[in-house]
């Protein structure tokens, strides 16, 4: 299918963080800093911080004794938590002029490698996830264990809402799960699942209530958890993985990166609608030919049997005869063109087909992405070992004045 052309401005990238000799596992803005943490498979944390040349220069190299996997970043308490390969998180304090990393808190968190670190500031807890199919949170005060949850696979994504005190854990077999947390003991609020793939990234608007998640499957799935009747909308705009998800809420856009480097940046602005269920037929909704596997049909009218196929748009089963179109549907999230019945196809107008998403390329396979919202700064940190800090996505939409 051919894919929507980007619109509006590119991306600029700022400046290429190129030192590591392994792949950096995840990587933080420093916000008013113009500095970047950097965590990388070689077992080092970096702290990178712009100099006047535009060049990003070292200012903190250290090594840990265990490979690490994860970090959570607190820029006003200044506290970086590591997560590591053996299960414990490691906690700094960084100095003022960032160019000194102190030991603090060291927490017994899991068996195994630590997937997700996050910390809650407003609750004074860690949340944290591992492949020992737990989710663990501790008080970042003592560093003393609260409590854990066993999950049903290892968690890959993990958000966190301080209003009601629900987290969110999605995990490899694909499905979220919201647990209320109290101080000591937490319990399940619920389940779903709408993913085919494992869960990659989960990101969480407090605002408009929503909760994004994506997925191995190549899709993001917006889940209304506010109440306005539990709509899920599904979001089709990239050929590989999704690895990443980050919302900025003052321009209403959710930006998505994939493991082929593209960048999608979405405008959420617009009122979706939720994608029809497959109906279920034994002959096309259209035509009424049988379907192959309607046997005594195929043999009352001498009729061959056709494959059924199911339009995007309205959901009805229809052969390929009676579906031969392709559209956009950029309101139920199709980005790219899909299969829709000659009817819905006659009905989707111009205005309809009109993108409600910029693609983007960064160049590298994307590992981890941060998008730090004071400055509007995208990072990308890629299979390539580079680090790539891009200027405002703000201006992804909105063309030079």
């Amino acid at each position: 299918a051919p894919q929507p052309q980007p619109q509006a401005r590119k991306p600029c990238l700022l400046s290429r963080i190129e030192a590591s000799q392994e792949v950096v596992s995840s990587a933080v803005i420093i916000p008013k800093e113009d500095g970047v943490i950097s965590l990388s498979e070689d077992r080092t944390v970096r702290v990178w911080l712009k100099r006047d040349g535009g060049q990003y220069w070292p200012s903190v190299f250290h090594t840990m004794t265990v490979p690490c996997s994860c970090m959570s970043f607190n820029p006003e308490t200044r506290r970086l938590s590591v997560g590591t390969d053996a299960g414990t998180i490691c906690e700094f304090i960084l100095s003022e002029d960032y160019n000194k990393m102190t030991p603090a808190l060291t927490y017994q968190a899991h068996q195994g490698r630590v997937t997700v670190v996050l910390l809650v500031l407003e609750m004074e807890w860690l949340l944290s996830a591992g492949q020992d199919r737990s989710f663990s949170w501790h008080c970042s005060e003592s560093g003393q264990p609260l409590g854990t949850h066993r999950t049903a696979a290892w968690v890959s994504g993990l958000q966190f809402d301080v209003e009601t005190r629900h987290a969110f854990v999605g995990d490899q077999s694909g499905q979220v799960t919201i647990l209320k947390l109290e101080q000591d003991s937490c319990s399940l609020v619920t389940t779903f699942k709408g993913h085919t793939g494992h869960v990659t990234a989960l990101c969480w608007d407090p605002g408009q209530r929503v909760l994004f998640s994506g997925s191995s499957d190549r899709s993001i799935i917006m889940w209304d958890i506010g109440g306005r009747k539990g709509t899920a909308i599904e979001l089709q705009g990239h050929h590989e993985k999704v690895q990443g998800l980050c919302y900025a809420s003052h321009t209403r856009q959710l930006i998505s990166c994939s493991a082929d480097g593209s960048i999608v940046v979405w405008n959420m602005d617009v009122t979706r609608q939720e994608t029809p269920e497959w109906l279920d037929s034994d002959s096309c909704q259209k035509c009424e030919q049988p379907f192959f596997w309607n046997f005594k049909q195929m043999w009352d009218s001498k009729k061959i049997g056709l494959r059924q196929h199911h339009c995007r748009k309205c959901g009805r089963a229809v052969c390929g005869k009676c579906s031969s179109r392709r559209s956009t549907i950029p309101l139920m999230g199709f980005e790219f063109e899909v299969r829709v019945c000659d009817g819905c196809h006659e009905s989707i107008s111009d205005e309809d087909r009109a993108p409600t998403a910029t693609f983007h390329d960064s160049k590298h396979s994307v590992v981890y992405m941060h998008y730090e919202p004071t400055s509007g700064t995208l990072l990308t940190s890629g299979a390539d070992k580079v680090i790539k800090p891009v200027l405002p996505v703000v201006t992804f939409l909105t063309p030079p004045a």
